[in-house]
């Protein structure tokens, strides 16, 4: 007897439901668990959120309603018990998954193996890169290097923000992300290759002291270090005479020969918005607030400013 196609659904159905547990946070994460859930809901046994005090927004509270109103299960990282599921996934997370490493899939924001590491798309973005992607990998017992299993890439022109950045990254991961879990919803092996390991960069992990600019690196790299930084993230730091202050905004202008060059110092002023000598170039501040207050410091006071 031939079962009905309703039939062969439903047994399918029941094979897949505990076969995905996802690992998401940030912005990134949102996107993904909104297209997972729309396109392959069925395999989904459940979401694990995480959280980021560094954000002004993680998302985890979006997540959550996404998961809530489409009746999928979900739940808090610090709250989460045990991987019940075949595969475990993770976007965007941060922390070690205990789960056989060929049964994990982990999504990387750079087209390993160069970045492997931390807070890889800020790095890249500094660095002037002008192709980014993401990386669909399985996990290894030393971090990034595990086989990949899908990439996806995008070209960026400068200047460009970071979150402009995570949105052209974003779109990564949904075409990587959905390839990925078509595999898993049809039943078929996920096939990977080996990362070339000689071709590998790292990318250091980041704390307060990286906000901080240093003014003798070019204009052009000090202004891409400003916006790699911005929102979501805290913004580039520094001290606006002896001030605590936050740049968000800035234009790399062309330089001009100085003398005395003494980097952070004011040169001119131009319509209240100063324009700071860095080791090579001139960087014109149009965005710049008190980091206690949040206030604007601009338009300056007074021309004789010295930004350290």
């Amino acid at each position: 007897m031939i079962a009905s196609p309703d039939k062969i659904a439903e047994e399918h159905n029941v094979k897949t439901s505990n076969l995905l547990t996802l690992f998401v946070m940030t912005e990134k994460g949102l996107k993904f668990v909104e297209q997972a859930i729309s396109q392959f809901r069925n395999i989904i046994a459940e979401v694990v959120i995480g959280q980021d005090g560094a954000l002004t927004n993680d998302y985890s509270q979006e997540i959550a309603d996404v998961c809530a109103a489409s009746g999928i299960k979900f739940s808090q990282r610090k709250d989460f018990q045990t991987i019940t599921s075949k595969y475990a996934m993770a976007i965007s997370w941060r922390w070690l998954i205990n789960h056989p490493p060929e049964k994990l899939i982990v999504f990387h924001d750079s087209l390993l193996p160069k970045y492997r590491g931390f807070a890889p798309l800020v790095n890249a973005l500094i660095n002037g890169e002008h192709t980014v992607g993401v990386s669909a990998i399985f996990g290894a017992s030393e971090y990034d290097r595990g086989d990949i299993i899908h990439q996806a890439s995008v070209q960026i022109r400068y200047p460009i923000t970071i979150a402009d950045a995570i949105t052209a990254v974003g779109d990564c991961y949904l075409s990587s992300g959905m390839a990925v879990l078509e595999t898993l919803a049809s039943g078929q092996p996920l096939k990977a290759k080996a990362q070339d390991h000689r071709l590998a960069t790292y990318s250091l992990w980041r704390d307060d002291e990286d906000y901080l600019i240093d003014w003798s690196l070019s204009a052009a790299k000090i202004r891409r270090m400003i916006d790699a930084v911005g929102a979501p993230y805290r913004g580039a730091f520094c001290l606006v005479d002896g001030a605590p202050a936050r740049i968000l905004a800035a234009e790399d202008l062309d330089d001009v020969q100085i003398e005395n060059r003494t980097c952070g110092k004011v040169i001119f002023v131009e319509d209240g918005l100063p324009v700071v000598v860095c080791g090579t170039g001139l960087l014109k501040v149009t965005a710049c607030v008190c980091d206690e207050g949040g206030g604007s410091l601009l338009p300056l006071s007074k021309f004789r400013v010295r930004f350290n």
